[in-house]
């Protein structure tokens, strides 16, 4: 069974640091796309970060918004993909999701609608 567990969220203070973390079990994390989505309250899940599968270019793409300020890595040994968030600012506060694309889909992309699984999602806030 494919599933994907988001973890790190919490209450931050503007320009603080938070690191979420992207757990894969039921399949090799190596041979997908992942993507990091997030919703704010009345706003429309947006695309933030994603990374192409190990064995296809590597891409990585990033949001205007948080260039500069978050990173995406993933370690495929412990079958985590995480988003490195800095120098947060409070419209950063949403629910975070990760996602994966379908297995023949290699490269990753900031569309929410290609993705085929979703974990349960992390809250992030960012407020003094």
């Amino acid at each position: 069974q494919v599933q994907l567990v988001e973890s790190g969220g919490g209450l931050v203070q503007p320009g603080g640091s938070l690191r979420l973390s992207c757990t894969a079990s039921g399949f090799t994390l190596d041979y997908y796309a992942i993507g990091w989505f997030r919703q704010a309250p009345g706003k429309e899940r947006e695309g933030v970060s994603c990374i192409s599968s190990s064995d296809s270019d590597g891409s990585i793409y990033y949001a205007d918004s948080v260039k500069g300020r978050f990173t995406i890595a993933r370690d495929n040994a412990k079958k985590t993909v995480y988003l490195e968030m800095n120098s947060l600012k409070p419209e950063d506060t949403a629910v975070y999701y990760c996602a994966g694309r379908a297995a023949f889909y290699r490269l990753c992309t900031l569309s929410n609608r290609v993705y085929h699984y979703w974990g349960q999602g992390t809250q992030v806030t960012v407020s003094s």
